[in-house]
């Protein structure tokens, strides 16, 4: 399980990443990268969710360890 976490704090610090560049120059990496394959980018941003989700696995596991 820790593997996973880890795997999705990666995936989920590269969505950040690209929203920043989003926030910050309107730049979507994402987008640049899969612009002729629309189904590839779909994927990506449903992962990154997904990602995100299991992540907060971790925030509950962070808290259950300092009590």
């Amino acid at each position: 399980m820790v593997l996973l976490q880890k795997i999705a704090l990666a995936v989920t610090i590269i969505g950040a990443l690209n929203w920043g560049l989003i926030g910050l120059f309107d730049f979507n990496l994402v987008a640049t990268l899969f612009e002729s394959i629309p189904v590839i980018e779909k994927i990506i941003y449903i992962l990154v969710g997904i990602c995100g989700l299991i992540n907060i696995g971790i925030l509950f596991m962070n808290l259950e360890e300092r009590d």
